[in-house]
């Protein structure tokens, strides 16, 4: 595959893992920035490649009175003090065309949310932006269509698609993963991301906002990881149960290294039996 290009990261998938991590949603410059410097540590000690990920909007919260971040202008703004004083990578989402512009100019990865995975003119802009493009995979996909979804971010001449495996819909308010959808859409020509905390999410189970079941994440990321992924997504807080967005499925700040470190064993194991 591609190396990949993030500001001062190079990332050729299958060499080293990925990590994109950070808030659920941007709480502050402060949180944000404490976030970011502990996972770069975490990171750097581990030689993991790192992606610090928060969103300035949450548009598609479950309640109208949740909520949502700080906007773009003011969101922005932080994520380009974090991405200068840390020295790290960006990724936001972004949910409509005419936002792609103004997000492309501090973030290295333009996210696509996974309702809106279909959307031809919000992946033609996201490609247009000339940054690499991570699409998370709609619940309600099959892996083998998000083909169409490559298609389209490549139609515009950006080589750097990403896609994202976060469950599909099972019913009953719960996601499951099927890991064969992992190879599957390797096989696309774009490398993989494994969201292992809104993986655990219980859709619209606490009425008015997504309930989860973050005791899982830690499993789902080991078996994404045995099952090839390029690399993971993992929200992160230092109180998770204090987030205003995502508190049932945000994993522990301080239970982060550990888990990488299972991840990374697992790689090494794959390796030697390879």
């Amino acid at each position: 595959m591609n190396t990949y290009q993030f500001s001062n990261v190079s990332w050729t998938p299958g060499e080293k893992l990925l990590l994109i991590a950070g808030p659920c949603v941007i709480e502050s410059q402060e949180m944000s920035l404490h976030i970011g410097k502990t996972v770069a540590e975490i990171c750097k000690k581990l030689d993991i490649a790192y992606v610090f990920k928060a969103s300035f909007d949450k548009a598609n919260r479950s309640g109208s009175g949740s909520f949502r971040g700080h906007g773009i202008q003011h969101g922005l703004e932080i994520l380009a003090h974090v991405k200068q004083t840390l020295g790290v990578p960006i990724t936001t989402d972004v949910h409509e065309s005419e936002q792609v512009a103004a997000v492309a100019n501090v973030a290295d990865i333009i996210q696509i949310p996974a309702f809106l995975c279909r959307q031809t003119d919000l992946l033609i802009a996201a490609g247009e932006s000339g940054k690499a493009v991570n699409v998370k995979k709609g619940q309600f996909m099959a892996p083998w269509e998000m083909k169409n979804v490559v298609d389209k971010i490549r139609s515009t001449g950006n080589a750097q698609p990403m896609l994202t495996e976060r469950g599909t819909f099972f019913g009953y308010n719960r996601l499951v993963n099927d890991m064969t959808g992992i190879p599957q859409m390797q096989a696309l020509g774009a490398p993989v991301i494994f969201d292992a905390t809104h993986s655990t999410q219980l859709p619209g189970g606490l009425g008015n906002a997504t309930g989860g079941q973050r005791q899982y994440v830690g499993l789902l990321a080991n078996a994404a990881t045995a099952a090839g992924a390029d690399g993971l997504f993992v929200e992160v807080h230092p109180t998770p149960e204090k987030s205003p967005s995502d508190a049932a499925t945000i994993f522990p700040l301080d239970q982060l290294e550990n888990l990488l470190r299972r991840c990374l064993a697992i790689r090494a194991a794959l390796k030697q039996v390879r």
